[in-house]
């Protein structure tokens, strides 16, 4: 009987776990992110001391309590933008005028079109953005922990931690933005480059302030690979077009903007969309004329002489 225990025992163990695992995953989405005080309160001392030092001294530590405390102990389903006001007003800093870059459906594309704000400063190069970009997070009703089993998606309810976050930080974004804004869309998109609904279009279009902008510069750009869906004046980019000149606002719109192309083509350099036509003058391309041989040969005597010189120095 013994020698049957105990198999049996170690059975009915793996069934318990098998059984309590399928139970703690509660929600469709991925958990929270491992190590995600470390990684905010890292990324918050990254970005005031290397990306962008000129937002000042912030207490890290603080930041990230305050950003805890908006989802913390709460029912996971019931978290709401105002939550996080605290995180926001202690991360806030200026965003400078020309360089807010909106987007949809391209984020990865953005980030390297921003370079950490040295190019220009979409939401997840504030600080409140930078420090939440690309994480997951949530946590339990009477529980002062995380949920590192699963997080709700939007689709089980509007409310969750993540997408107010984000909700809040895009309104915040898009109220301090000012002079020429920047919209970079994704022609290839299924379902269009301006989605509705969509981050965009609910919580940072009626955000803008018309006395602060000057100008709203649309990109639709494709993937490389990708079919060519929707283009300025067609489909829902003509609908977002119509919406901001109704609003008042000077809009431009542009096709495969050359420099968000030039980005992509990192990726794909033999490909048919990134044969670029060359701008330099013909004659530069030509035989080398009679008077640019003359100047050729004076700097090469030159360069020669002056290693002659050298040579002479040392030796």
């Amino acid at each position: 009987m013994m020698s049957l225990f105990f198999p049996l025992l170690f059975v009915s163990v793996l069934c318990m776990n098998s059984f309590s695992a399928v139970q703690g995953k509660k929600w469709k989405g991925e958990g929270t992110t491992q190590n995600l005080e470390s990684i905010v309160i890292g990324r918050c001392y990254e970005y005031i001391r290397l990306v962008n030092p000129a937002v000042g001294e912030k207490n890290c530590s603080q930041i990230w309590e305050a950003f805890k405390n908006a989802f913390i102990n709460k029912d996971p389903c019931n978290i709401l933008p105002e939550d996080y006001e605290l995180f926001i007003n202690i991360t806030f800093h200026t965003i400078p005028p020309n360089k807010s870059l909106f987007w949809e459906n391209n984020q990865l594309l953005v980030t390297s079109l921003a370079a950490r704000g040295r190019r220009y400063m979409s939401v997840g190069d504030t600080l409140f953005g930078f420090l939440a970009d690309f994480l997951i997070w949530c946590g339990q009703a009477d529980s002062p922990g995380l949920d590192y089993e699963s997080c709700p998606t939007m689709a089980e309810c509007e409310n969750n931690a993540v997408d107010s976050f984000w909700r809040i930080a895009s309104v915040t974004y898009a109220k301090h933005s000012s002079g020429v804004v920047q919209v970079l869309l994704n022609g290839s998109a299924e379902g269009g480059a301006y989605p509705q609904p969509g981050f965009f279009a609910d919580y940072e279009i009626p955000n803008f302030q018309k006395d602060k902008i000057s100008q709203v510069v649309i990109w639709v750009v494709d993937d490389i690979e990708g079919p060519d869906r929707d283009s300025c004046g067609t489909n829902s980019v003509k609908t977002l077009e119509t919406r901001l000149k109704t609003l008042g606002f000077d809009v431009t719109c542009t096709d495969n903007y050359k420099s968000v192309m030039f980005l992509l083509c990192l990726d794909y350099p033999d490909h048919s969309k990134c044969a670029f036509a060359s701008s330099a003058p013909a004659a530069q391309r030509g035989p080398i004329s009679s008077d640019r041989g003359g100047s050729w040969n004076k700097l090469m005597f030159v360069s020669f002489a002056g290693f002659l010189f050298r040579f002479a120095l040392v030796y």
